[in-house]
């Protein structure tokens, strides 16, 4: 019986204010899917760092012929040089961050460089004595760059030390602005949600209030009271919640796996099962918005 009761009140109460639980749906709906799009972000720049620092190296690029940084005064770097880098490289304190170092001779690079670029219309300007003798070292830990790069850098026969990571960096940051963005956007939705959720709870609180008069007069606990009204904001909240995993994975579905994953093959992706890993977290902040509206609302306005 007491249960038939509240669901009755439940159902009273959301046709009372049928416009102002839509509005809390859609509402929820948008701010869940910016918090959404924030953590599928963040997980989409945890896959890429993941597949993509793994591969990243050290180009310890030597000096060829006519280069004017300091360290190559001497011309082209000699074999006594590179002999004395790939010393450096192998003390204990220096190996020990080194996962794979492999040397590159100026031939080796002008057959890549061909391979590459031998259909550009500058290709022709150029040739092998134009090409860097390098070495190509792996790190156990690619953030550990700069040991590398203090023990090599201003050596003679060392034109450059490069990270590849720098070419990533600008991608990363441009990725992880977006999180922020979508995190700031998430932030004002939700308590817009918080203020929707509260004020739907009170008109139906304010409309029910001779009904609750009654009820604490037959000496029903403030729990029974209260609870349609918690549950009309969570079911809201819930509804909001579920239409934004479906529209988060329908977006991954058809724009990421669909038309960006068949477009550029080599980057790993966030998938839909994704989605579904993270679905539990909007179940989890639906919930915690009607919970916060309920407490804010309840103890004021079922009150008699």
């Amino acid at each position: 019986m007491r249960f038939q009761f509240i669901l009755s009140e439940i159902g009273i109460g959301l046709r009372r204010n049928l416009s102002m639980t839509v509005s809390v749906i859609l509402v929820t709906f948008v701010s869940l899917t910016f918090v959404g799009a924030a953590v599928l972000t963040q997980i989409q720049i945890t896959k890429l760092k993941g597949e993509w620092y793994d591969k990243v190296e050290i180009s310890v690029f030597l000096c060829p012929q006519g280069s004017t940084k300091p360290t190559c005064a001497e011309g082209e770097a000699t074999e006594d040089q590179i002999g004395a880098i790939g010393a450096l490289l192998e003390q204990p304190d220096v190996a020990s961050e080194i996962q794979d170092v492999t040397f590159e001779t100026k031939e080796q690079a002008w057959v890549l460089f061909s391979k590459d670029y031998s259909d550009r219309w500058w290709f022709s300007a150029l040739t092998e004595d134009d090409m860097n003798a390098s070495f190509r070292i792996k790190l156990t830990d690619p953030e550990q760059y700069q040991v590398i790069n203090d023990v090599l850098s201003g050596r003679p026969g060392v034109e450059e030390v490069r990270d590849q990571r720098q070419i990533f960096e600008p991608l990363f940051l441009v990725l992880n602005r977006a999180t922020l963005l979508s995190a700031g956007l998430a932030a004002v939705m939700l308590l817009a949600a918080v203020l929707l959720i509260t004020t739907t709870i009170r008109l139906s609180a304010l409309s029910r209030k001779r009904e609750t008069g009654i009820m604490r007069l037959v000496g029903a606990s403030n729990f029974f009271i209260q609870l349609p009204f918690m549950l009309e904001g969570a079911i809201a909240a819930t509804v909001g919640a579920l239409l934004s995993m479906g529209g988060l994975w329908l977006g991954v579905k058809f724009l990421i796996e669909d038309w960006l994953g068949q477009s550029v093959q080599w980057i790993p992706y966030i998938t839909t099962s994704d989605v579904w890993v993270i679905a539990p977290i909007l179940v989890g902040v639906a919930f915690l918005l009607a919970a916060i509206s309920s407490i804010v609302t309840l103890s004021r306005y079922t009150k008699v």
